[in-house]
């Protein structure tokens, strides 16, 4: 079994970011959230006196602004599906796993579309933005990941961040992603 998240991984930038910049084309209403955005951009990054979970359910609270999430999903994946990294079409297996803090229902067209079958990702409210439980990053992939699958091993995990050292220690071999670059795991 092989692990991998998904943004700036087997997909080569931020997805949710790119979507927000869709929207943004499709639904410009959304552009009346951005002073609250960035103060919760402020408060989380450079403040400290907000969690990230709290910047992204700010964030996401555009969610509300589109009228058909389904469609607009749709159409999104339609047209980015095409920024899928090479590797991960090579590498490709059926027990994939894909461990992601993008919002699950967001992910979940795209991974149907390439067949992977599971994904753990964060519960995200498609209509409000807000959060159904814990933003699903860092130590809490492996707790996801150990709740679904207790006794598994994991032979290969594909990250871009550090922040995935819990998921990188479970797997018999880890890779740092940097574009399409693949480097081992670093060593502590």
């Amino acid at each position: 079994m092989n692990c991998y998240d998904f943004d700036k991984t087997i997909y080569k930038s931020d997805s949710s970011c790119d979507f927000y910049l869709f929207c943004l084309r499709q639904y410009p209403k959304i552009l009346c959230r951005l002073p609250v955005q960035i103060v919760a951009f402020i408060r989380h990054y450079v403040l400290h006196s907000i969690t990230k979970t709290q910047m992204k359910e700010v964030f996401y609270r555009y969610f509300q602004d589109i009228p058909d999430m389904t469609e607009a999903l749709r159409k999104f994946w339609d047209t980015h599906l095409h920024k899928m990294q090479p590797f991960y079409a090579e590498k490709q297996q059926e027990d994939d796993v894909i461990i992601s803090a993008s919002p699950e229902f967001f992910l979940e067209p795209a991974c149907k579309k390439l067949g992977i079958r599971h994904l753990m990702a964060s519960p995200v409210d498609p209509k409000t933005g807000t959060y159904n439980g814990e933003n699903c990053h860092g130590q809490e992939k492996t707790k996801r990941f150990r709740a679904i699958f207790p006794e598994a091993s994991v032979e290969e995990f594909y990250s871009d961040s550090l922040s995935d050292t819990p998921m990188a220690e479970l797997a018999e071999t880890a890779y740092l992603v940097k574009g399409t670059k693949l480097t081992p795991w670093p060593k502590k």
